[in-house]
């Protein structure tokens, strides 16, 4: 177990030097990946921190992952604006594209300085000294087996998903980052095979893809500059169905424990 922990500690500190890097980087506000790689980071952490929650005695998890997720709120909004100026950049559609961008113009230097990130980052930074306390105490007894309960049901949340005829794609694609991350968080708890975090990074993209164009033809409906590219997010949409269904299939073939 104490080597567990020591991974978990070391990928925690890891972690803060990240959001410290990202937070200097949107200060700078002329890096345009910083709140990308924050939001990654963030979200990494919250990977992290999930499995963390049920074990009693151990403070701050519960006040870490709310911090993380207020930060992710802040930034979500922020992002999908990012993301939807760069797809119509590269579209052709320059005028619209730059008034977004405007509507980014001092953001990055807000979030930097928000009371959110601030709140994460002093928490995250007493963070290690709670485990720690909580090892010497001998609360963390069990740690790897509580923990592979946590991921093996958050496998069987997304199976139960994935072999439902109704399922919703936006559930289902937020519970493929959750397995899929956490995976990640604790890769020598949850051994993917390499065939299925294939199918997952797949599924993944394609259901991002297909969100893009859905976000999109609601955004059109009340921004009225959208308009030109309506036809074309309705096409997409159409061909990111498809091409979601494919690859959720695949998946649902790949995925075992």
């Amino acid at each position: 177990m104490s080597q567990l922990v020591d991974r978990i500690i070391g990928k925690i500190v890891r972690l803060e030097v990240r959001l410290l890097a990202c937070q200097a980087r949107l200060q700078a506000d002329t890096d345009p990946e910083a709140l990308h790689d924050l939001r990654t980071t963030v979200r990494r952490l919250r990977s992290l921190l999930r499995p963390l929650r049920p074990l009693r005695g151990l403070p701050g998890v519960v006040q870490l992952e709310m911090s993380a997720s207020q930060v992710g709120l802040l930034t979500t909004p922020l992002r999908d604006l990012e993301v939807l100026a760069a797809h119509l950049q590269q579209q052709g559609y320059r005028v619209q594209a730059a008034r977004r961008l405007e509507q980014l113009s001092g953001s990055y230097a807000a979030v930097a300085d928000s009371a959110q990130l601030a709140q994460l980052l002093m928490i995250l930074d007493v963070f290690p000294r709670f485990i720690r306390a909580a090892q010497r105490e001998g609360l963390l007894q069990g740690l790897r087996k509580r923990i592979g309960t946590v991921l093996d049901k958050q496998w069987q949340t997304l199976e139960k998903a994935l072999n439902d005829p109704g399922h919703d794609r936006h559930r289902v694609r937020l519970l493929i980052k959750r397995v899929r991350y956490a995976a990640e968080a604790y890769p020598q708890l949850d051994r993917l095979p390499v065939l299925v975090l294939a199918r997952l990074k797949e599924a993944q993209k394609a259901l991002g893809e297909w969100h893009d164009a859905w976000q999109w033809l609601v955004q059109a409906e009340q921004q009225p500059d959208l308009q030109p590219c309506v036809e074309q997010w309705q096409a997409a949409l159409a061909r990111g169905e498809k091409r979601a269904d494919r690859a959720l299939v695949k998946l649902s073939a790949a995925s075992f424990r």
